[in-house]
């Protein structure tokens, strides 16, 4: 009967452990680095983040300005393109007086002394 005692008392694989017996205050002791180095980590996921938000953030509005910049762009060239033309100019410069060539331009040069 004594044996019967021994083998009841012992636990079996299927039961559950009494967690309380096992973190006790020595336990949490001595793990206090972990827990520390488990703070660390979640504090620094946590900042990741914030920075990979803040990130993306700032590249959507620079997208946007470097769109509207583009687009500026586009305007400013094709109105240099339209007032370049040879009719746009000539309309340009009439209030100044200036008239279009109707004769050749005059070649001036050194003239050969015979």
């Amino acid at each position: 009967m004594t044996e019967d005692k021994e083998i009841k008392e012992q636990p079996a694989t299927g039961q559950k452990m009494d967690w309380k017996k096992m973190i006790s205050h020595k336990w949490v002791v001595r793990n206090i680095p972990f827990f520390l180095f488990l703070t660390v980590l979640a504090v620094l996921y946590i900042y990741n983040g914030h920075y990979t938000d803040k990130l993306n953030l700032k590249i959507n509005t620079t997208e946007k300005q470097i769109k509207e910049l583009e687009y500026q762009y586009k305007t400013i060239k094709s109105d240099v393109i339209f007032r370049s033309k040879a009719s746009e100019l000539i309309e340009a410069v009439k209030p100044l007086g200036l008239k279009e060539l109707t004769k050749p331009p005059v070649i001036l040069g050194e003239t050969e002394k015979q």
